[in-house]
């Protein structure tokens, strides 16, 4: 069965976000617990590029398959897990990239939604927090998107969220929840 194409984030509401996202039905990986078989072959590049066996994975629907096999360890490796396997796999800095942001409202009535690019949407919140982390390259913007996994933002869209950050005292609001933007 084939996977449907990645929602257009600019075409849709903030409400029409929050319902796909309580629609979206991952298999529940935090369940699984086979016996570790090894290691996948795989990579998850700084730039969120997918690659096996050294070659880039080029088609879109398996890297959005494979991200949702994905699962975050207590020891902070990155595994993908099925009901009968787990095998590990390598992430240079975030699996995810959060390539497209959507805001609405202002001040605490603001609500931000992030497109991954896994096609995956989020949107921040006391859920899924917003955090700045100081990098030797320099601030590296981060969302946390679901069990201990994060995006990083693309430069575009950290520009984006940078802007509306400096209009209202150095953080941004979402679904609720303040995020100073300050690099811890």
């Amino acid at each position: 069965m084939p996977m449907p194409p990645p929602p257009d984030l600019a075409a849709l509401s903030l409400a029409d976000v929050a319902r796909l996202v309580e629609e979206q039905r991952l298999p529940p990986v935090e369940r699984w617990n086979p016996a570790h078989c090894g290691h996948s072959d795989m990579r998850i590049a700084r730039d969120g590029q997918w690659y096996h066996q050294g070659s880039p994975i080029g088609r879109e629907a398996m890297v959005r398959l494979f991200s949702r096999l994905l699962r975050r360890e207590a020891d902070g490796g990155f595994v993908l897990v099925t009901p009968v396997e787990k095998l590990t796999i390598d992430v240079e800095d975030a699996p995810f990239v959060a390539v497209e942001m959507k805001a609405e409202g202002e001040g605490d009535a603001a609500r931000l939604a992030f497109r991954l690019n896994t096609g995956d949407l989020v949107t921040a919140g006391p859920d899924h927090p917003l955090r700045l982390a100081a990098t030797p390259e320099g601030p590296r913007p981060y969302l946390h998107v679901r069990g201990g996994l994060e995006a990083v933002l693309a430069r575009p869209v950290y520009y984006e969220l940078a802007e509306r950050a400096i209009e209202s005292d150095g953080g941004v609001w979402s679904d609720g929840a303040f995020f100073a933007l300050d690099p811890a």
